[in-house]
C-alpha cells in the first residue's frame, strides 16, 4: 500500500471542489486505486505527460476533470493537482 502525499496546491485545488460530490466520489475511486497500486481502468484514460509536467501521470474523470500525480516507484504518490485540462494545458 502506498501513502498519498498531497502538494500544498493539490490541497488549494480540493479544497475548490468540496461542494460537488459526485466528481469528490470519483475522485475518492481514484485515489483508492493509487493508494492499493491497482492499475487505474482505461475508462479514465491514465497517461504520462510532457511539458512542464514532464513525468507526471494524468487521468480524467467526470467529463473534464484531471487529476495528476507522480509515482517514482516508491511507497509515495505524490498527488500534483486537481482541476480541468484547460486550467492546466491553456484552451484548446
Amino acid at each position: 500500500m502506498k501513502n498519498l502525499q498531497p502538494t500544498t496546491q493539490y490541497r488549494k485545488d480540493l479544497k475548490r471542489f468540496k461542494h460537488q460530490p459526485q466528481k469528490l466520489a470519483e475522485l475518492n475511486k481514484i485515489l483508492k486505486l493509487l493508494s492499493n497500486e491497482q492499475p487505474i481502468p482505461n475508462e479514465y484514460q491514465p497517461h504520462l505527460l510532457t511539458g512542464n509536467y514532464k513525468g507526471c501521470l494524468e487521468c480524467h474523470f467526470e467529463g473534464d476533470f484531471l487529476q495528476i500525480w507522480i509515482d517514482e516507484k516508491r511507497d509515495i504518490i505524490e498527488l500534483v493537482r486537481l482541476g480541468s485540462h484547460s486550467e492546466f494545458f491553456g484552451k484548446n
